[in-house]
């Protein structure tokens, strides 16, 4: 059995309860944390290794999908996968998001379970 690298995870969430969650689900890995759109692209754009966005789509100023457009256009960050995490499940939403780069959802509220196989599967691709 190959051995789990440790990797480093920027949360994106204006709603720390929702950090909280993800940040104890997947402590095994190096965290970074972002309570809006413009803090998490300075944390992008500062040039920290990044393995791996979770980002929230719904939050005030800059939202979800212009972060993932942002991130997705610079080619410094361009191949960080990002995964959605929302309560939003209308078919456009999910539509917009896969068009603007993202690579999978997560679905609020947590599933403890499919978070971690979700997670896993893009950290851990070989």
């Amino acid at each position: 059995m190959s051995e789990i690298k440790e990797k480093t995870i920027l949360i994106v969430d204006d709603a720390s309860e929702n950090i909280a969650i993800l940040a104890e689900l997947l402590s095994e890995h190096n965290i970074k944390v972002a309570t809006n759109g413009k803090r998490a692209l300075e944390i992008i754009n500062s040039g920290a290794s990044l393995d791996l966005i979770l980002l929230d789509v719904m939050m005030p100023e800059i939202d979800g999908f212009e972060v993932a457009q942002r991130v997705k256009s610079n080619p410094r960050s361009a191949s960080i996968p990002i995964i959605f995490v929302t309560g939003k499940t209308d078919v456009q939403s999910f539509i917009r998001g896969f068009d603007l780069g993202a690579e999978e959802y997560i679905f609020k509220p947590f599933d403890s379970e499919a978070v971690l196989r979700i997670v896993n599967s893009k950290l851990y691709v070989e």
